[in-house]
């Protein structure tokens, strides 16, 4: 019933024990590639375009852009931990986004309690995929999909296919509009969300069982973890995140519309499933999906300041996630045979 797998591949001591200092650079170049990349390539950029790419002003686009996706991408790789699927996260931004506006415009809501409601709904989204997976037995390829497909058909319905405008609160448009020390407040969310993540994860109980659960379920379950709510605790948290991001993205277009949210889909998978590649190789880790995350920021918007077409987002989107797939599952297969 897993979707994916969990399986660290980091070096560890005794591999590099008796190695030259080449070898255990070469050992460690699959580990941190990805981020030598992303340095060169912001290096690259800064000398082909000197007066667009590396100034303030691109560095603002590039967080007020990308930290929706990078939220949507955290909480993706939440259930990859534990060896499963969220598809949700790119259907419910679109519902969510919508329902923050509407609770206000249509139904007077205030908008605290306005975030409050979508992020609740999000959670509680979060745990019937849970639900589905854990207790009906669906694959969460597929319950997800079919869970995210309904909160799009919801999306459609309550919008009628128009756009939800209307004269928003000055709170609610500083959730997305406010800066701090000259970059969007949505950065730093992204960043306390980030750390956050990583201390639980890496350092506490909850970390080592959801890691435990993706590696080998059965046997997570012999040692006691109770796997069927840590897993569902892991869509929750996913369910979550996308609400958060929701609420972000309505804050930042003031306007709800159902058009607008699937586009996210594509780029959070292929952040996630890149954090898989880096970092700690063949293991969905935090720092590894932010690099992900902006090797696709830095990558797209050089290609774009050169002039690139439209299509070339999704172009690029999608060639990195096959690349990505193919690396992580490359990756599994050379840890499957050494074991």
């Amino acid at each position: 019933m897993q979707s994916l797998e969990s399986n660290a591949l980091e070096p560890t001591k005794a591999e590099l024990k008796g190695l030259t200092l080449g070898q255990r650079l070469a050992r460690f170049l699959p580990v941190y590639g990805l981020v030598i990349l992303t340095v060169l390539l912001i290096i690259l950029f800064s000398i082909l375009l000197p007066k667009t790419f590396p100034t303030v002003l691109n560095l603002r686009a590039i967080i007020s852009d990308k930290a929706i996706i990078a939220l949507l991408s955290l909480g993706a790789m939440i259930p990859m931990a534990a060896g499963r699927i969220d598809l949700t996260v790119g259907y419910g931004i679109v519902l969510w986004h919508i329902l923050a506006i509407s609770l206000q415009t249509l139904m007077g809501v205030p908008w605290p309690l306005a975030v409050m409601i979508v992020l609740a709904l999000g959670l509680f989204t979060g745990f019937l995929n849970g639900m589905l997976v854990e207790v009906a037995r669906i694959d969460s390829f597929i319950a997800t999909l079919g869970t995210g497909t309904v909160l799009y058909a919801i999306a459609l319905w309550h919008t009628g296919g128009r756009q939800m405008v209307g004269v928003l609160p000055e709170g609610f448009y500083a959730i997305n509009g406010t800066f701090v020390l000259g970059l969007p407040i949505t950065g730093f969310y992204v960043a306390a969300i980030t750390i956050a993540m990583w201390l639980i994860l890496e350092y506490t109980p909850v970390g080592r069982y959801l890691y435990a659960i993706g590696a080998n379920q059965r046997a997570a379950q012999l040692n006691g973890i109770p796997t069927r709510n840590y897993v569902i605790g892991a869509f929750m948290s996913s369910g979550f995140l996308t609400a958060l991001a929701g609420v972000i993205l309505a804050s930042k277009l003031r306007i709800g519309q159902a058009s607008v949210g699937l586009e996210f889909l594509l780029p959070a998978l292929v952040g996630a499933f890149l954090g898989s590649t880096t970092i700690k190789p063949g293991r969905v880790n935090v720092f590894g999906t932010i690099i992900g995350v902006a090797i696709l920021a830095v990558g797209i918007s050089g290609i774009q300041q050169f002039g690139g077409s439209f299509w070339v987002e999704p172009m690029f989107n999608g060639v990195t996630l096959l690349i990505a797939i193919g690396i992580a599952g490359y990756a599994q297969r050379r840890k499957g045979a050494k074991s």
